[in-house]
């Protein structure tokens, strides 16, 4: 990962962005998680042919969008079918003029009440700017008032040092590692594993000021400076 200093790109009209706040789940004092949109698909391609999110992230989510249902516009409605994951949009406050990446919950088993943790961002400019550990945060919150689980965990490549930080400010604690699970570049790697429980999720959200369920999600944006 490479760390950039340019400021982020603001849109230039503040009605630009409206269409993008409506769906607000939760928000922080950076970032607000969305709902998955029809027109976020358009997003959704560009991300799956990046190479740098592939060798970063190796999403699922996005490999199913590419290559099981050929960008088709149907993998919306199956996103809203599908009761086993959540998938959230980043945007960052103030607005930028685009999308940051994704937080998404998956696997989810409820009766059991873990889940797996996917956060990628996706605007090489919002790299190592906090972005991501604070969505990491708010879907983590998430899971835990309105899912009810008590567990969650994530994975990431062994050479994915930024997200193992990310995880790690988060309270995550790495659990394992699985040998040559992961498979980039043409060679095996390992998946570090992590974990956090109900109770250290609500450790850290003592530290942070956060916002969910978020009041007047259709309003304005509240003034995080």
């Amino acid at each position: 990962m490479i760390a950039v200093d340019e400021a982020p790109l603001v849109s230039s009209s503040p009605a630009a962005g409206q269409p993008r706040r409506r769906g607000v789940v939760s928000q922080g004092l950076r970032v607000y998680l969305r709902t998955l949109s029809p027109e976020d698909l358009e997003y959704l391609s560009e991300w799956a042919e990046d190479p740098f999110t592939e060798r970063m992230v190796g999403s699922e989510f996005l490999n199913s969008y590419k290559h099981v249902y050929d960008k088709d516009p149907s993998f919306y409605e199956a996103c809203l079918m599908d009761s086993t994951q959540i998938v959230l949009v980043i945007e960052a406050n103030p607005e930028w003029d685009r999308p940051l990446g994704l937080a998404r919950l998956f696997n989810i088993h409820l009766l059991e009440g873990y889940a797996f943790l996917e956060v990628m961002l996706t605007a090489p400019k919002a790299i190592r700017r906090g972005f991501g550990v604070e969505a990491g945060k708010l879907i983590s919150y998430y899971g835990v008032d309105v899912l009810g689980l008590r567990r969650i965990e994530a994975k990431v490549y062994e050479y994915n040092r930024l997200s193992a930080n990310s995880l790690r400010r988060n309270g995550f604690r790495q659990e394992g590692i699985l040998r040559q699970a992961g498979y980039q570049d043409g060679q095996c790697w390992d998946m570090l594993v992590f974990g956090i429980l109900k109770h250290e999720i609500e450790q850290q959200r003592k530290k942070d000021q956060v916002y969910l369920p978020l009041e007047g999600a259709e309003g304005e944006t509240r003034d995080a400076s």
